[in-house]
């Protein structure tokens, strides 16, 4: 069977999770609830997988089972569930392969403090291995649920934040694609005052990713620039990962939008995973900043590590863009509370706003950072015993890490604190790691040029298909 955790939660192939796996992980996760005397409900949300609504009945079933009510926020973004499940203090099940494939989907659980940690998911485990056979009367989903108004109030904390004047005058695109936040971009941009142009929307589900983008997706947001946007907005399947592109369709880097998001919302400290750009360090915009590994646990980790420090304004990011706001913030006497998941919706509004009070295009207020040129990519379907292997082998074998980089740069500095990341001779950085939520093995690269940059990650990439 697929299923496993990951750093975003259980993911595996549908065909492994329909029926009573679903069922029972689900169950598990509310037992182990039920035992830290959680209230009796729990708050179900989903993206737009055709396997989806399938998947939520299950859960729904499950929280039946376990004594829990019901409660349906529908296809509604990760980040506004996690809001919803917050206000209310009560646990919350999404279910979402984010940015992964059709054929597989996942379930992201959140517990009373937010986010499930590595703990809770062998407690989850646990609980599981306790759960017998299952009889299929028990798999049927209850005829009614209570509905919930997660995305409204989700909405309206953007609004909020920035005011209906915020965005007067701009001219918006918006990427829908299959992002389970396709509409609510568009509400947010009209709802700040700004005009928002879709297009690109899709009856079946499409896998963006954030970090490894598609050509085709390049293609179309490049072609989208010509109708005169300020920006192009888009995000992940389930919302939890921006996607954006400035005025010429050159998507910005998810490290750079959340270290300009920081900035504008007036944080002294980011927490970010190695795979960040190294320019972070010296751009002047924050006091400090955490380095971990890769994975929004982890992340979530070190800020509440920074705030144990008594750091006054802590957020984290990911290379791929989710924002983690640790504290509230105040823009202009408006509060903006603490949302302590990954966010889309918040990075990309933070972005234009700053754009317009300082009245540069994004392209211009994204060089002021200094990011120096990065890309990625990543080898599918590369179980991770052999990943494992390569990336073993690779930090370990020095005359082997050698002849890899032969032609590139001699390998000096090797951190290893995620995957295998390695200075090159010409300052040039090389970074290999496996994916926690799918059979992926991924490289990341910075260099003095984009295509520089590009052209390590695919002969770094080629290579290590070669090697494994």
């Amino acid at each position: 069977m697929s299923l496993k955790f990951g750093t975003s939660g259980l993911r595996g192939l549908v065909t492994d999770l329909l029926g009573e796996p679903s069922y029972c992980y689900a169950l598990a996760f509310l037992r182990v609830m039920a035992e830290r005397d959680a209230p009796r409900r729990v708050l179900i949300g989903r993206d737009l997988r055709a396997s989806s609504p399938e998947i939520a009945g299950l859960v729904a079933a499950a929280a039946c089972e376990a004594g829990f009510e019901p409660i349906d926020a529908g296809a509604v973004p990760t980040p506004a569930l996690a809001l919803e499940a917050a206000r209310l203090g009560v646990p919350a099940v999404m279910v979402t392969g984010s940015h992964i494939p059709e054929d597989r989907n996942g379930l992201k659980f959140y517990g009373l403090k937010g986010e499930i940690t590595k703990a809770d998911e062998a407690d989850i485990l646990a609980a599981f291995e306790g759960i017998g056979e299952v009889a299929p009367s028990r798999l049927a989903p209850p005829e009614a649920l209570t509905p919930s108004d997660a995305r409204a109030r989700y909405l309206w904390r953007a609004v909020e934040a920035f005011g209906t004047e915020a965005l007067r005058g701009a001219r918006i695109g918006i990427y829908q694609h299959s992002s389970v936040a396709r509409d609510l971009l568009a509400e947010a941009v009209e709802a700040l005052g700004g005009e928002a142009l879709p297009f690109g929307r899709a009856e079946s589900f499409i896998p963006v990713d954030t970090e490894a983008h598609r050509p085709e997706d390049l293609a179309i947001l490049k072609d989208a620039a010509r109708g005169g946007f300020d920006a192009i907005l888009s995000t992940d399947g389930d919302a939890d990962r921006p996607l954006m592109a400035d005025e010429r369709g050159e998507v910005i880097r998810g490290d750079v939008l959340g270290l300009i998001a920081a900035a504008h919302l007036g944080f002294d400290t980011i927490v970010t995973p190695v795979t960040s750009g190294s320019a972070l360090e010296g751009s002047g915009l924050v006091e400090k900043v955490l380095r971990t590994r890769v994975g929004s646990p982890y992340v979530i980790a070190g800020i509440e590590e920074a705030l144990a420090e008594g750091r006054r304004g802590v957020a984290g990011f990911e290379a791929n863009g989710g924002f983690i706001q640790g504290t509230d913030a105040s823009v202009d006497g408006r509060l903006v509370p603490a949302l302590p998941t990954r966010d889309a919706l918040l990075p990309l509004l933070c972005a234009l706003v700053a754009s317009r009070k300082a009245g540069l295009p994004l392209s211009e207020l994204v060089a002021r950072v200094g990011a120096k040129p990065a890309a990625s990519h990543r080898l599918q379907n590369v179980p991770a015993e052999k990943s494992g292997a390569f990336l073993q082998r690779l930090a370990e074998d020095e005359s082997f890490r050698t002849g890899f980089f032969d032609g590139l740069g001699a390998p000096g500095v090797v951190n290893r604190l995620d995957g295998v990341h390695v200075t090159l001779s010409g300052g040039e950085t090389v970074h290999f790691r496996a994916s926690g939520n799918a059979p992926e093995l991924r490289c990341y690269a910075e260099a003095a040029s984009v295509d520089k940059a590009q052209a390590l990650v695919a002969e770094g990439l080629e290579r290590a298909a070669r090697a494994l």
